[in-house]
């Protein structure tokens, strides 16, 4: 047997597993690092986060991400140059944290790596009939691997296309796995640079979860902000609260048929981009605005379509047990877009993932992990026969040598 497998043998019958997560979203911040040790799988999966940490990227990174990320036309040579780019990048950081935390590489059993999406390409958004649904992620997996030495789960999206869903969101896995709750009907929000949210039954039925995409959560405000204003983002949504809401402009921005198609479904920087926004201005013939209006409208579109979103998953769903949504991501420290999902959901008690143990800044890079810890002793959860949540396992295994 090839010393690797025997390895990977191994580490599936140990009772403890020592993943590290890697997570960076469309919003192209940083690279999320969990450290994690799991017991268990599906349902009797138990995950304790023992380290994590936010490393920012430079502008010189998010420069070189945004030559390629979300555009249809591309220098394919410098797409080709940054998948191992990348990977050697995010090996590189994964070493830092481990030095800075007092931690072996050895003492680390695998790595999951999303990589770093840089095209999601759904038929909802292709509309080419003859191709199947489609996503990338770059950040090559062999890099990861051999930078660190630390056997490598990465391209976890793929499966999931093949097996007919779009790719995303995969939160859905490791949210019904660590997050159900008898009793409880469960909303995971995830306000990310596109927002999704999974549904938990209180029933614990597997058939019944599923989780969509709702629209942009930060994208296009973190876009506006960085145009007009030259920052990273709208810190404490200091600059939206300095305008007001422009109803046609926000009536506009939500005419778009991706609102009413069923769920599940997904979308990306793709479609709620720069170019989304100025089509909307132009429909009403408002390209005067002030740049602080037009921002504190985007903060109530991404308010608005969570929320409708939200309020259509209850509709004919159980109603005799509690409704609670629990919130992650970076838009949670957008006070001003949390103030607005606060009023727009008040049948429903709001609270952040923190308060069930799990940061809502680590909790994507958890679920990556998640998805590891199911490849490698897992599998057997049935999500049934449904579009979107293919019973799978997910995620391409590289040895470090």
């Amino acid at each position: 047997m090839n010393a690797h497998i025997q390895k990977l043998y191994t580490i599936a019958q140990k009772p403890e597993r020592t993943i590290i997560g890697l997570m960076s979203g469309t919003s192209m911040d940083g690279l999320d690092v969990a450290l994690c040790t799991f017991r268990g799988e599906g349902g009797q999966t138990q995950v304790t986060v023992r380290e994590f940490r936010t490393v920012d990227f430079t502008e010189e990174i998010k420069a070189e991400i945004r030559t390629v990320f979300a555009k249809r036309t591309i220098d394919f040579q410098h797409l080709c140059v940054l998948n191992p780019w990348i990977g050697n990048l995010h090996g590189r950081l994964v070493l830092d944290c481990l030095e800075s935390w007092g931690i072996a590489p050895a003492e680390v059993d695998v790595i999951a790596s999303h990589g770093q999406t840089v095209f999601h390409a759904p038929r909802i958004l292709h509309g080419l009939d003859q191709f199947p649904n489609a996503t990338l992620q770059i950040g090559d997996g062999d890099h990861v691997a051999v930078t660190t030495g630390i056997i490598t789960l990465s391209d976890f999206r793929q499966k999931h296309c093949a097996a007919g869903g779009e790719g995303a969101p995969l939160a859905v896995y490791g949210d019904y796995l660590i997050f159900s709750e008898a009793g409880e009907n469960r909303i995971l929000l995830n306000l990310g640079g596109i927002a999704n949210f999974t549904f938990l039954p209180a029933n614990l039925n597997a058939d019944e979860v599923f989780a969509t995409d709702t629209g942009t959560g930060n994208t296009l405000l973190d876009a506006y902000t960085r145009q007009k204003f030259n920052k990273a983002y709208d810190a404490d949504a200091a600059l939206a609260r300095r305008g007001t809401i422009h109803e046609p402009l926000l009536a506009a921005l939500k005419q778009n048929p991706f609102f009413e198609k069923p769920f599940p479904k997904t979308t990306g920087p793709e479609l709620f981009s720069l170019a989304y926004l100025e089509a909307a201005q132009q429909q009403i013939q408002r390209t005067d605005l002030s740049p602080e209006d037009v921002l504190a409208t985007l903060t109530r579109f991404s308010a608005e379509t969570i929320a409708e979103a939200v309020h259509r998953s209850l509709k004919s769903r159980d109603t005799t047990q509690p409704w609670v949504l629990y919130a992650s991501g970076g838009g949670m420290h957008n006070p001003l877009l949390w103030q607005y999902i606060q009023e727009l959901l008040p049948e429903m008690t709001l609270c952040r993932t923190d308060e069930l143990g799990i940061s809502g800044d680590a909790k994507e890079a958890v679920l990556f992990a998640t998805l590891a810890n199911e490849a490698l002793v897992g599998g057997k959860t049935h999500f049934g026969n449904r579009q979107g949540v293919p019973s799978v396992s997910m995620g391409k295994i590289s040895f470090p040598n």
